[in-house]
């Protein structure tokens, strides 16, 4: 009698390559993550600087904020589309070289112009960059890993907030602030050669359904219920988190020269939020992207409480980032798999996505700030707009029962666990 295993259909190749390469793959995608993460936050730490040299105001400086958030809004879904053909190794490669280009270019930047420019093109490549990145990470594993993958390519992100900025942004301020952006370039650099020597070689997407049919894809209800997650959700951590330093230093008492310390204890909580929401949502997507955002709307609505002692404060603090970045590869994926025909576009879709949340949560906890309800009243409002992320999830959740699609990934993976040959372990 023939062994019942032997009967069973051999496990399909990942499209990019030998199961084995997938560690080191994820490696090179989350340097690029690093040095990305880095050049987008470092600029508020610089702003007194760039003023400085400038001979700005640091208002004015504050807009080469908003010109990198443009870049990332308009670049990604644009660059994903014109890119929809190409081999996705070769993609990531040349998006890091435009990256490359428009930190160098920022170093070299003569005046407030040019450097508004350079920081405009540094951010184009931002959310192709994740989003082409999260499509080749999930090619690399079985079903049953997709999220931890997403996630360890975050991780770079996340660990740029407690590692990248802090150093950045000190070496800013001790050899200048153009040190700090061809720091940031020697990054890229190094990214394009980890993604060359570490990522598997493709052929192009195979199959596809051109640029209007992702278009297409990009335009159904599920999918955009899962962008005004992303928008609602991530709006809530940026409404509390921009106006976190006059939190820590008005009404939790720290002195300023303690908040960056503080700002690394975030980044820590966001990198433990960020591993524990990819290894969780392989088990149940959903189940995660629910509790995810339930824990941020308590967290920011215990806000005012943690900011009353330095050691609550500190703690709550780590776990804004946690309960935030939980929510990160859920978002990411169930986007993906929403738009199953489009996952380039529609991830990179979802970084735009991030970046409105960005700015449309600052304005929001501003809103609350300007209004005279206390130095806190951004955290109450960002627990507002958490309550909205779990009410947009949970109608798409009731679109999905309707269209009979409520599995998700959770049921993808139980059916790949019942068939599954034995394979290397990975992540």
């Amino acid at each position: 009698m023939v062994p019942a295993r032997a009967l069973a259909p051999p496990r399909p190749s990942p499209p990019f390559g030998r199961y084995v390469f997938m560690p080191l793959a994820l490696l090179a995608l989350a340097v690029g993550a690093f040095g990305i993460g880095t050049t987008e936050f470092v600029m508020m730490g610089l702003l007194p600087n760039v003023a400085d040299d400038l001979h700005i105001s640091i208002p004015t400086a504050g807009h080469l904020v908003s010109a990198y958030a443009l870049g990332v809004v308009i670049g990604a879904p644009l660059l994903a589309a014109v890119t929809a053909k190409l081999p996705r190794r070769r993609v990531l490669i040349g998006l890091m070289a435009l990256f490359v280009v428009g930190n160098a270019v920022s170093a070299a930047a003569p005046d407030y112009h040019w450097l508004m420019g350079a920081r405009f093109l540094s951010g184009l490549p931002h959310g192709a960059f994740f989003g082409v990145g999260a499509v080749v990470a999930t090619g690399l594993v079985g079903p049953e890993r997709k999220a931890r993958s997403v996630s360890l390519m975050f991780l770079g992100l996340t660990v740029a907030n407690v590692v990248g900025v802090p150093v950045a942004t000190l070496m800013g301020q001790q050899l200048g602030w153009r040190a700090t952006f061809l720091a940031v370039s020697a990054i890229g650099l190094a990214a394009i050669a980890a993604l060359a020597l570490l990522v598997p070689a493709d052929h192009g997407h195979g199959e596809g359904a051109g640029l209007r049919g992702e278009l297409r894809a990009l335009g159904s209800l599920p999918v955009w219920l899962a962008l005004g997650t992303t928008v609602a959700g991530f709006g809530a951590l940026f409404a509390a988190y921009s106006y976190v330093t006059p939190m820590l230093t008005d009404s939790a008492g720290f002195a300023e020269a303690s908040v960056t310390l503080l700002l690394a204890l975030f980044g820590v909580g966001a990198t433990a939020g960020n591993l524990l929401g990819g290894r969780l949502a392989d088990h149940s997507l959903r189940g995660t992207l629910f509790g995810g955002l339930g824990s941020l709307v308590v967290v920011l609505a215990l806000f005012p409480l943690f900011m009353r002692t330095e050691w609550s404060a500190a703690v709550g603090v780590t776990l804004l980032g946690m309960a935030a970045f939980t929510t990160g590869s859920p978002l990411q994926l169930m986007v993906m798999e929403k738009a199953a025909a489009a996952p380039s576009l529609a991830s990179s879709a979802n970084q735009a996505a991030f970046n409105l949340a960005n700015a449309g949560g600052a304005w929001i906890g501003g809103l609350a700030l300007a209004a005279g309800f206390g130095v806190t009243s951004p955290a109450v409002a960002g627990a507002g707009l958490a309550v909205l992320g779990v009410g947009v999830a949970a109608v798409a959740y009731a679109v999905d029962r309707g269209r009979g699609d409520v599995g998700g990934s959770g049921r993808v993976v139980a059916e790949h666990r019942e068939a599954r040959v034995e394979s290397p372990s990975g992540v």
